[in-house]
């Protein structure tokens, strides 16, 4: 598997893609589309996650270098992110077992949580990237 800053940015990427075209399709009673997409974001989401995890293992934590108000803003919106990708793994998972169990009301309640956690996980995610790794990078 790949598992490099980069990779992990594009998953991502597809990710806030997918979810906001899953958005579009459920609201224009697109469900076949809908699930298609929504599928493929848990897909990219879950290969985002491991290439994370099997990155961070071999590299440990990367220190943000910017100073004063760039850190802070990076910080607070890593801080956000953080929480919300640790909650959305859950959410995420109930919400998927109700709508392929066919429980679309309750799919439906919890996914109108879900999915804006989720796509401001993934956007952010991308964010973070650029800041750390092209704005601030600590190599040339």
């Amino acid at each position: 598997m790949i598992s490099h800053p980069a990779w992990n940015a594009i998953l991502n990427g597809t990710s806030a893609i997918l979810i906001g075209v899953g958005y579009v399709m459920i609201r224009s009673k697109r469900i076949q589309a809908h699930k298609a997409c929504m599928l493929a974001a848990v897909g990219t989401s879950t290969l985002f996650l491991i290439s994370y995890v099997i990155y961070h293992l071999r590299v440990g934590s990367v220190r943000f270098p910017g100073k004063g108000f760039a850190r802070h803003a990076y910080l607070t919106m890593l801080a956000t992110h953080t929480i919300l990708a640790a909650a959305i793994v859950p959410l995420v998972i109930i919400t998927l077992t109700r709508a392929l169990k066919g429980r679309f009301l309750e799919h439906k309640s919890i996914a109108r949580w879900t999915m804006p956690m989720w796509a401001y996980v993934s956007v952010t995610g991308v964010l973070i990237y650029f800041w750390l790794y092209q704005v601030y990078s600590p190599h040339p």
